[in-house]
């Protein structure tokens, strides 16, 4: 586990970010899709990040992913992937009719969910490991001195 493994993650997400984040849509129901989708990510991220395989060893820390933090990796992406899927193959018009129906105003919208559901899911995850490293190698994990 290195410095380098915990923050070339969230430069990749910083560059997708970018180039897919365009509004926040505040009217309607908008936030609150955006923040169940955020919340769904955080979970999976920290139940990944809590499930790695990690040990204090001669070399340092070591940390590999197990059958559980495998299958969080797998739910998230995977339920991204199937979304996406559903959608272009005849689930459009369900997302349209559920979004007119619970005030969701857009295709963006859920965009921007799915976009932040990947942003807490990496987060968390990096948040967990780095914590579980830093404890592991003999650092407090928070200093305030």
């Amino acid at each position: 586990m290195t410095t380098r493994l915990l923050v070339q993650p969230l430069v990749i997400l910083g560059a997708a970010v970018a180039t897919y984040f365009q509004t926040i849509s505040t009217t309607g129901n908008d936030l609150l899709l955006i923040a169940a989708f955020g919340l769904i990510g955080a979970t999976i991220g920290t139940a990944s990040g809590l499930s790695a395989i990690m040990r204090r060893g001669a070399d340092g820390v070591t940390t590999r992913a197990g059958w559980w933090s495998g299958f969080f990796w797998v739910l998230g992406m995977g339920s991204r992937f199937a979304f996406a899927v559903w959608v272009a193959h005849g689930g459009a018009a369900s997302i349209a009719s559920f979004s007119a129906q619970n005030s969701i105003t857009g295709a963006g919208v859920w965009t921007d969910a799915l976009l932040l559901m990947a942003v807490c899911e990496i987060v968390g995850r990096t948040l967990v490991q780095g914590a579980r490293w830093r404890r592991l190698a003999g650092v407090p994990v928070l200093s305030f001195a």
